[in-house]
């Protein structure tokens, strides 16, 4: 699949209308329903096969943020080979009261993995959390950059956000 049929497939499968309130507490007319396109066994596979070229050198595992960026650390990792962790927006306050489950976050090198990036603000609190616990994190990957901010806001962090589209670009392909 070709990026332009990628686009046109993510757009055509994910993009709706209405009235919504996006986390930034900005309202939107148009909405891209990631849980579409991530639910979708063949359109994520493409996703992730695009994705993975965007994934710096180096990295020691994929987090993939709740819940939007599970399925796609998975299915990124199966196209790469690299582990995943699955990153909770809080520790759990029982059992394990990990926030990220399926290894060691101590002494690694993570790429971020999200589904939409709006104002970056999940993004950057996890990063936060995931360096508290002794990871090294220099990169996040997205599908859709919704160009509010969020890449400016990591980069304040000193994250790189690197994004499969743009908002922009989605519509274009419409």
């Amino acid at each position: 699949m070709t990026r332009a049929e990628l686009a046109r497939a993510i757009t055509q499968r994910s993009l709706i209308t209405g009235e919504f309130l996006l986390r930034s507490g900005a309202i939107s007319h148009e909405y891209f329903d990631k849980y579409l396109f991530e639910s979708d066994p063949a359109l994520l596979r493409a996703v992730a096969e695009a994705l993975a070229p965007l994934v710096p050198e180096g990295v020691d595992a994929l987090a993939g943020l709740e819940l939007g960026g599970v399925p796609l650390a998975v299915m990124l990792g199966q196209v790469t080979g690299l582990p995943t962790l699955f990153v909770r927006k809080q520790a759990k306050e029982y059992g394990t009261r990990r926030l990220a489950e399926g290894g060691e976050v101590a002494g690694r090198r993570l790429l971020v993995v999200e589904d939409v990036v709006t104002s970056g603000g999940q993004v950057v609190l996890s990063t936060h959390d995931l360096k508290e616990r002794g990871a090294s994190v220099t990169h996040a990957l997205c599908v859709i950059d919704r160009e509010a901010g969020g890449a400016q806001a990591l980069a304040a962090e000193g994250v790189e956000l690197r994004a499969l589209f743009s908002m922009s670009e989605l519509k274009a392909a419409g």
